[in-house]
């Protein structure tokens, strides 16, 4: 962009547990079909 590197976005999801701890992380999430992967984890 004008010369200038730039990161985008970058999609990330948290699975927080019953106990408040991170379960798992989703890097460079893409939105399509991405619930039902989530789901199916679960």
């Amino acid at each position: 962009m004008y010369g200038r590197k730039v990161m985008g976005i970058e999609r990330t999801t948290f699975v927080i547990g019953p106990d408040g701890k991170i379960e798992k992380i989703y890097h460079k999430v893409k939105a399509k079909g991405h619930a039902a992967a989530v789901l199916a984890g679960l």
